[in-house]
């Protein structure tokens, strides 16, 4: 009798107090805690098949594929550090009105995806099936559409794999794409002797092989341009490649306004759209930690004006990449770039969820 009557007390103080401890115990301040992108839930999706969601972020580590600087393969990292200001109690977006964080979305943080530094076929092939994987399954709200992802490169070429994806999805993508550079370089642009089919692709090379794969639409914008040339002919291949080339110096130049107004005139609202931001779109004083600086880029402010201007767009896939922490200064790139990532969730979830007539009703969502 004595057992059954102390395992209901035991019972009773664990419900109790259990309940008290956590009032207590259970909430963090920003700065404590594990480091996940915005203290949201965290879990490895990809071997967590039954855990269902709406938006994600999701890392990609890997940076074997730049002609310049290393390093970004910490970005994902460094990102997830600097959005630790950024919590659903304290994510009402500003200049949006809105709170992705506490909206109809269930919005989590997936880890990252495993990838090799050793050997770029390889690497790959592990993003590729990734994403596959991902894209494959059914978000929280709405059975018939996959989830959104949000990918925290890894250098810029990490971009192919997602839009391979989504393609199979959604057919050929609209690619707004912010960045410096135009990356839609044929690799006989970089000329040697030594010559293979992986060396092909690198993260200038990758928006031109999205090209050759047909993963893109005729709608294609570059925005903040301003990159060193081998000439005019670089434009003119771009020409040919579908692409809509809006410089940096437009902003000041003509005005936000005409950046924005230039945007939707090219890419319809109501088709699927992949939008990428390379963080050397920025000036290098505000983004030290990349690895292909240019002078006389953007500053945040201005990119934040335009993602929120153009968030009508049905953005159904998205990243954050070339962040590289070792060249960066108290945190300036990361938490610029854990910014872009709140403004691209935000424009996510404020949309809503994606009309499913646009899924192509070839392909099995589970």
């Amino acid at each position: 009798m004595w057992k059954f009557v102390l395992l209901i007390f035991s019972i009773c103080v664990t419900v109790c107090c259990g309940s008290d401890l956590q009032e207590k115990w259970g909430s963090l301040w920003q700065f404590q805690g594990v480091s996940t992108f915005a203290h949201l839930d965290h879990f490895q999706c990809l071997v967590e098949p039954n855990q269902t969601f709406d938006v994600a972020l999701i890392g990609v580590p890997f940076d074997t594929a730049v002609s310049y600087r290393p390093g970004a393969r910490f970005g994902p990292r460094a990102i997830r550090d600097a959005s630790q200001r950024q919590y659903g109690l304290r994510g009402f977006n500003h200049r949006a009105l809105f709170n992705p964080y506490k909206s109809w979305a269930r919005v989590v943080d997936c880890g990252d995806i495993p990838v090799t530094p050793m050997d770029n076929h390889l690497a790959f092939t592990q993003m590729d099936l990734a994403f596959e994987e991902l894209l494959s399954r059914s978000s929280s709200n709405d059975t018939r559409v996959p989830p959104r992802f949000v990918a925290l490169g890894g250098d810029h070429s990490v971009l192919l794999p997602h839009i391979r994806a989504l393609k199979k999805i959604y057919g050929p993508l609209n690619i707004l794409h912010f960045d410096a550079h135009l990356d839609t370089w044929s690799p006989d642009k970089y000329p040697s002797y030594w010559k293979s089919d992986q060396n092909d692709l690198s993260h200038g090379s990758m928006l031109w092989v999205a090209n050759k794969e047909g993963l893109t639409t005729k709608n294609n914008v570059h925005a903040g341009i301003r990159t060193k040339l081998a000439g005019i002919e670089d434009y003119q291949d771009d020409d040919s490649q579908n692409w809509l080339r809006i410089e940096a110096d437009d902003i000041w130049l003509k005005g936000p306004q005409y950046v924005v107004d230039q945007i939707l005139k090219t890419i319809p609202k109501d088709t699927p759209t992949y939008l990428s931001v390379d963080v050397d779109v920025l000036d290098p004083g505000f983004t030290p930690g990349t690895g292909t600086q240019e002078a006389g880029g953007w500053m945040p402010r201005e990119l934040f004006h335009i993602l929120r201007q153009v968030d009508e767009l049905t953005i159904v896939g998205a990243d954050v990449v070339e962040v590289a922490p070792a060249y960066d200064i108290a945190e300036i790139t990361s938490t610029n770039g854990a910014q872009i990532a709140f403004e691209l969730i935000t424009s996510m979830v404020k949309k809503g969820n994606i009309d499913s007539s646009l899924v192509d009703r070839k392909v099995q969502v589970y």
